[in-house]
């Protein structure tokens, strides 16, 4: 009896073959290229803490108050289509509770909206598309994906320049394990503004061009290893005028020693990275550990069916007649 080898044993053993070639395409094609900051982001992180902020109407520093920062980022889709990088616009305010809810920004503290350009895979700023100011480092209002274990140039704002944020190990926010990194600013001159000269020690000088100071009694922020999205933000701005060239501060604007993310603040950025991250780690680790054992299952049966077959298939007949 002859046998020829089953149409069955070659469909198992071309299948388990794609899915071999399919576990690595996955992991090492298509997840890099899925792991990309979105176009079209909308959302709203909020700090709270407590400080002392200059009463304009007192015209003077009033301690122990309430301080609120809203960052909201929005995403210009059409302008993010149009150059190929991710174009988000964020805006930044500072209240007290006298000045909250903010419908009119001018009512805040301060105010300060700017674009953000980024490389959509890599997360490096980008300087085109009408980005102001001139975003430099590795990470702003995230970090790059697939964190790792080292120090990073984080951009402040207020400094107008990057401060180096050190790895300090690993830390749970709301049962979620991320990457915390520390940092400080020194102070350090950003500008000067315009004010009366009785404001910085100089009662008799009219309006003089007051030096602004910054510093950051800490920042500290813990990552999402694999999407790089800030799970807990803590900062401590320190704003102040000088006269000019004054060593002194004569003018606090704004002092607090912790403002960070609220609750639900953290909750959203938590359920946002699970969710991010469960897709990735699917294209990444889990659908290619499957199809790559399913794979070797497959091909392994295939390709003992189709030696079977062959077998059977060589084996001459004893009841054939002879020449």
């Amino acid at each position: 009896m002859r046998r020829s080898v089953s149409p069955f044993s070659l469909v198992l053993l071309g299948l388990g073959t794609f899915l071999l070639v399919l576990a690595p395409l996955l992991a090492w094609y298509v997840q890099p290229r899925a792991a990309v900051n979105p176009t079209d982001i909308d959302t709203t992180a909020v700090y709270t803490g407590r400080g002392s902020v200059f009463d304009l109407e007192k015209v003077e520093t009033v301690p122990d108050q309430r301080i609120t920062v809203t960052q909201r980022v929005r995403g210009d889709v059409r302008e993010s289509e149009r150059s190929g990088k991710a174009v988000w616009d964020v805006t930044t305010s500072v209240d007290t509770d006298r000045t909250l809810p903010a419908a009119d920004p001018h009512d805040a503290l301060s105010f300060t909206p700017h674009r953000w350009v980024l490389d959509r895979r890599t997360t490096e700023p980008v300087h085109c598309c009408g980005a102001k100011p001139r975003i430099q480092g590795e990470a702003y209002l995230k970090f790059p994906f697939d964190v790792r274990k080292r120090s990073y140039r984080w951009w402040d704002n207020t400094l107008g320049d990057t401060v180096v944020l050190r790895y300090r190990g690993t830390e749970k926010v709301l049962g979620h394990t991320g990457y915390r990194f520390t940092g400080s600013v020194p102070p350090t001159r950003t500008g000067t503004r315009l004010v009366p000269g009785s404001l910085v020690g100089l009662p008799e000088a009219g309006q003089v061009a007051a030096e602004e100071w910054y510093a950051n009694h800490g920042v500290e922020l813990i990552v999402d290893q694999r999407t790089g999205r800030v799970l807990y933000a803590r900062t401590g701005p320190r704003q102040t005028l000088r006269a000019p060239g004054g060593s002194e501060d004569e003018a606090v604007l704004l002092d607090a020693e912790r403002i960070s993310f609220t609750e639900e603040t953290q909750r959203a950025a938590v359920e946002l990275a699970k969710d991010d991250g469960a897709r990735l780690r699917m294209l990444g680790e889990t659908v290619p550990l499957g199809a790559a054992v399913a794979g070797g299952l497959f091909a392994a049966a295939g390709a003992v069916l189709v030696a079977r077959g062959r077998k059977m298939t060589e084996r001459p007949d004893p009841l054939a007649p002879s020449a």
